[in-house]
Formats: structure tokens, sequence, C-alpha cells
């Protein structure tokens, strides 16, 4: 298969006319991850690039999945996916081939470029899945494939975006993990402001959050910890969410930072600091005791296995951002940079910070950190690795964090309206901002960048939202903003097209290896289960699970406890006796645990417990026999003092998908254990 002039009829539309030339280059059988026909190609006069990936035509039922990556990345990225990260061997399974694209290529993730941003929005996207089709026709005959588009976080807005704005090209949507038109900058600038102020309450914090806690997570704080974490806390952070505070990061705002300062310059440059109403201009705020501004120099620059090994950088290896992207160091040469030695020891670790370039080959530049320690100041990722490249031992520095410190309060300063209940904590009895405000919402702008348009609720095909209420940096109440939209454009008739479906004890990267396994799960089951219920309802008519039942309340997403009321896919695990989850005993004494599982009426049958003693040896498997409702019980005995963790992982699955490695939805359950 080469150049080729069979391609779908013109549109009309100059931006998807762009796309009326595509040639494919590689066309060749492949054994890897499963057998399949690989088509890689593109578009001529553009950087668009595709890759489809057709099993074998036994296994070939007439459908594409085709994956929406959070920005325009490689058309590549699955080929090295494993486990059920694997979405070429998932879609072979599903009877379908699989499409993936680079969004259109760099520069259409780059709002500076000039590019039609519905380009990188849905445009590139939309282009290689009807392109697919004519290659489709090739491969098995004559027939129309349905299309199914699907992606998270960045990828959630796009998915969202081509389900508003398009027709006839995918026939239903799986957007993740979503964000809301005012989730940027907003939930990193709070979630930041928590970070540094909590830091050092963090672990009595996290175990006054856990299971069977006898105090309250404000238990203890200063009066600005206790405000700093009621107001994280209204804007929608999960509770439980604290756990992870040491690897918790600043995630994506190290590549957002730069576009909010060049939107807003004079907040950062003046206003924060000088005008009546933000923090900065107020001489006894606290943030003046955190604003750091070190002139120094540096002496070296450290590897990213010498900054490992030094501890001032995480080993993050096996774990990947949503969309399969593991993130990695600027590489210069055949070498890479993670971080650099000072000639000063900073007095305390300084996060977020700037490190500006006075002299030198890179003078003037401004390197994002993700923060400090002793005298190494540790590069941020999404930095340019050609300026990181020109920066040399003896050049003269600077270490500040203003900025940062500016924009952990920016979103008392964006106050939109009132369909976002979490920015009440900032309104007066009349309704109207508390505080000063900025000339214009940021969050909108950045949402239409990534979406191409403002998420409206217009759909006018099949969606169904997966979404995890431990969500860190896609709060969870965005997704019943995104419902209620769909609810205000399709009233009644709603359920006639959309699903919402919530998962417990679920973050936001799509990870199959767990950081805190005895925490959280991974979300990948049900979102395969998700694309494959969407098939069927679009082909056959058959209907989804009933979406999540749920309330939010003063930014937390509250779900019912038990499975038949909480609705979904994902089973309900239960380890409390009488309600409580906390249990003493004394060392030596035998403690009793029964762990009732229920699957919903959607979610198939439980086919796998494990437990965790809490004592360090891991989970362990309970032999069961696949039921709705399965119960387990163990008789532990501990002999030491202290308190242990219980955990019980439970998995469930459709009888469909029985015997595979595909639709295994996770939840668990954790009780105390005290020992004295």
């Amino acid at each position: 298969m080469t150049d080729t002039t069979q391609v779908p009829e013109s549109t009309g539309n100059p931006t998807e006319d762009l796309f009326d030339r595509p040639y494919t280059d590689v066309d060749e059988w492949r054994d890897v991850p499963v057998r399949h026909r690989y088509v890689h190609g593109g578009f001529h006069g553009t950087d668009t690039r595709f890759s489809f990936y057709f099993p074998p035509t036994e296994q070939y039922q007439g459908r594409f999945f085709q994956h929406v990556t959070p920005r325009p990345l490689r058309e590549d990225l699955a080929q090295t996916a494993t486990g059920q990260a694997d979405k070429i061997g998932f879609s072979a399974s599903s009877g379908a081939y699989f499409v993936e694209t680079n969004g259109g290529g760099e520069a259409a993730g780059d709002p500076m470029s000039g590019l039609d941003p519905t380009i990188g929005a849905w445009g590139a996207n939309a282009a290689a899945a009807r392109y697919s089709r004519v290659v489709a026709e090739q491969v098995y005959g004559p027939h129309r494939p349905h299309g199914y588009a699907y992606g998270g976080s960045g990828g959630a807005y796009r998915t969202i975006g081509a389900a508003e704005n398009t027709t006839g090209v995918w026939d239903g949507y799986v957007p993740y993990v979503v964000g809301s038109p005012m989730a940027i900058p907003n939930v990193f600038t709070v979630r930041m402001r928590a970070q540094r102020i909590l830091r050092d309450a963090f672990p009595d914090i996290v175990d006054a959050s856990d299971v069977g806690s006898d105090r309250s997570p404000f238990d203890g704080l200063t009066d600005v910890q206790a405000e700093a974490l009621a107001e994280v806390t209204r804007m929608g952070f999960p509770a439980r969410g604290w756990f992870a505070w040491e690897t918790l990061g600043t995630h994506a705002f190290s590549a957002l930072y730069p576009g909010i300062v060049m939107a807003d310059p004079t907040y950062f440059d003046h206003d924060f600091w000088n005008v009546d109403g933000y923090p900065g201009a107020d001489p006894d705020d606290a943030v003046h005791q955190e604003r750091t501004r070190v002139d120094t120099t540096v002496t070296g620059l450290l590897s990213t296995a010498a900054a490992v090994a030094a501890g001032v950088v995480a080993d993050r290896s096996g774990f990947t951002g949503v969309g399969g992207v593991e993130p990695v160091y600027e590489e210069i040469g055949d070498a890479d940079v993670a971080a650099f030695s000072l000639a000063h020891t900073l007095d305390h670790d300084v996060a977020g910070a700037e490190l500006q370039v006075r002299t030198g080959a890179a003078a003037g530049a401004r390197i994002r950190l993700s923060g400090t320690s002793g005298n190494t100041a540790v590069i941020d990722l999404d930095n340019d690795a050609a300026t990181i490249g020109r920066i040399a031992v003896g050049d003269e520095v600077r270490i500040d964090n203003s900025n940062f410190l500016a924009a952990q309060t920016y979103h008392r300063h964006q106050v939109p309206d009132a369909s976002y209940p979490v920015w009440d904590q900032f309104r007066d009895e009349h309704g109207q901002p508390r505080l000063p405000q900025r000339p214009f919402l940021l969050g909108p702008v950045f949402a239409a960048h990534a979406s191409g348009t403002v998420q409206s609720g217009r759909i006018g095909d099949k969606v169904i939202v997966v979404s995890s209420l431990l969500d860190r940096e896609a709060f969870a109440w965005q997704a019943d903003w995104y419902r209620r939209k769909v609810v205000e454009h399709l009233g009644d008739d709603a359920d006639s097209l959309f699903r919402l479906w919530f998962v417990d004890n679920a973050l936001h990267g799509d990870d199959e290896h767990q950081e805190f396994p005895t925490r959280t799960v991974s979300y990948l089951g049900v979102l395969q289960q998700a694309l494959r219920a969407l098939a069927r309802w679009v082909e056959d008519g058959v209907e989804p699970a009933a979406s999540t039942q749920y309330r939010v309340i003063d930014g937390q997403t509250v779900v019912p406890p038990g499975a038949l009321e909480r609705g979904g896919v994902q089973p309900v695990v239960d380890l409390s006796s009488g309600g409580s989850r906390r249990f003493t005993a004394r060392v030596g004494d035998v403690v009793e645990l029964t762990a009732t599982v229920t699957a919903p009426p959607g979610g198939g049958e439980v086919v796998a417990v494990e437990w965790d003693d809490g004592r360090g040896a891991g989970y362990r498997a309970e032999s069961v026999t696949p039921a709705r409702t399965v119960s387990s019980s163990r008789r532990l005995a501990f002999a030491e003092p202290g308190t242990y963790f219980v955990t019980v992982r439970a998995t469930a699955q459709p009888a469909g998908a029985s015997g595979t490695g595909h639709e295994l939805v996770q939840n668990l359950d954790r009780a105390r254990v005290v020992v004295s």
C-alpha cells in the first residue's frame, strides 16, 4: 500500500480538506503484541501521521477503537504497551482494529503556532478515522466500520470536543478522568498551596483521614493550615487523597505555567504583591516567609541516575502519565540533565521555583524547577532541552519562587458563574466575588485550546464518561458538571445517550501498576468495559449499566455504600463490622475479619479476592467461586504492638470476558487494627 487517491469525499470544510491527500509508507504483518496488519502513513502537506492495527479477518467484527492522547504526541505509543494497557491486543480481542495518531504534530499542540486549534483538538484525529475506513475496506472488503474514540485527561477534552463538533466520524465516545472549562490552572493552584502550607502536617492528616480513625484531619492544625485544608477540600481535592503527598509533585502545572504567566503577566509582576485583596500585598501574610530569592552559581550538572542516587529525584520507572506517556528528563546529547548543583545550600527546600540564568550562553533563560534539596536544584519536566544544554558550570543564576507562590491563590481571583459551586467559598452573601478578580477567566481559554471549543454538553452520539473518585488532577465533581451540561441539552432524553461511571479508589493516571496498591486500584478494566458496552449500545441497542448514583457535597463526590444503590460497574468491598473499620486486640489475640464483595447489576461476577494483612507480605489470593456476592474471612494474630491496615482487594468481570485478562474491574476496602 503506497500513495493513494482513494480518499473520503471532500467536506467543503477548509480544515478537513487539509487532509485530502493521504499516503501510507508501511504495510506489513506483525506478531507483537498480537497478530495484526500494521499500516502507517500520513497526509501530504501536513505533519499528521497515523498508525492502523488491523486484526486477522476471522477476529474482525466491523469496528475500530481510537485512542486520543492528552496532547498531540506520537502515533506509535501503543506498540510498547503491555498488560491491561495493551490497546492493540484489547482492540483485536474486541473485534476491532486500533487507530492512533500524532494529533497533527507538535505544532498542533502549541497555542502559539498559528495553526487552527481544531486540528490538534479533533481535526487530525477525524481525518485519520475517516481514512482508516478506506483502508479497512481494502483489508476486509466493502463495509462501514463503527468507530469509537476515547481519551483521558487532556485527551478527554479532545474526545469531548470531537463528540460535540463532528458528525459521522465516530459513533460513540468514552472520555475519562474529565476536566471542566475551569479546571486549568485552578485545580493545580489550590492543591499546590495546600502542599506548601500543610507539608509538615500531612502525616497526621493522612492518618486521620484513613479508615478507623478516631480524630478529625483538622485536629492539631494551625489556623492557616486549617484554612488551607478546608479550601482545597471544598474545591474538590479528594479528602482521602493525601497519602501520596511525598510524591505528588506539581503534575501538569509545569507545562501550563508559562502560558499562565504569558496570559496574565500583571498578576505576577505587580498585582499579587501590591494590590489590596491579594495575599502578597498583605505584609502579615505567611507567603512572605516562604518567598525565596537567592543568587548563586552553578557548580555541577547531575544526570537522572545521579539525581536518583542522591535521593533528589524519585525513581518513577514503571509509572506513566495518562495516555501511557512516561515522563523523562531532558536529554542533552548522549547524556541527560535532571538537576544542578549550586554554590549555596538553601536553608529549606523550595518547591516550584525558577532558576533564572544571569550569565553564560543561556543568559536570560528561566528554567522551571520541581524543587530544591540542600544545594541541588531539580529540573521540572517540559523544559526546553536545548536551553538546559547551554547552561554550564560557573553560570550565575537566581533561585526565585515568587511566581510559584503567586500562582497558588490564582483560583481565588477566577470566580466563574454559579454552575461551579466549589467557588461559593469565595462569594459573598449576594453571590458576588469577595476578592478582586482578573480581567478574564483563564480556564475556558485553556479548555478551548484543548477541545477546539468550550465544552457545552451538546452531544449527538452515545457517550460513557469514566471518572475517578480519588482523582487529584481532575476533581470528580467535574464529571458531574459535564453531566449537568448534557442534561441541559438533552433533558429527559439524556439517559438515551449518556452514562457516567465513577470508579472508587482510582487515581488520574491510566496505569495498571499502582504506587500504593493497598490504597488504589486501576480503572483500566472499567475503561475496557465502557468501550465494549458502548459498542453493544450503538450496534445492537443493548443498554449499558446505569450511571453511578452520587451526590456532590462541598466539593466532595460521595457515592452510596452499597453496590445495588451505587450502580455503575465497580464491585463494592465491605470490610467493616457493624459499620466500623477499627478493630482492637492484644498482642497474640486473634482478630477475625470478614469481607463482603458485591458486584452491581451491570458489573458481572466477583472472580478474585486478595488479602493484605498489613505486615508487608503483599497480597495473597483467596479461592473464589464466581458469584454476584462473595464473602471471605481471615483470622489474624499480630506478634508486635502497633497499628496495622488490612486491605481486601476484589475483582469483578462480566461473563463475556470470563477467562481473559480484560474488563477486570477492581475495588478495595481497608480496616485499621490497633494492637496493644
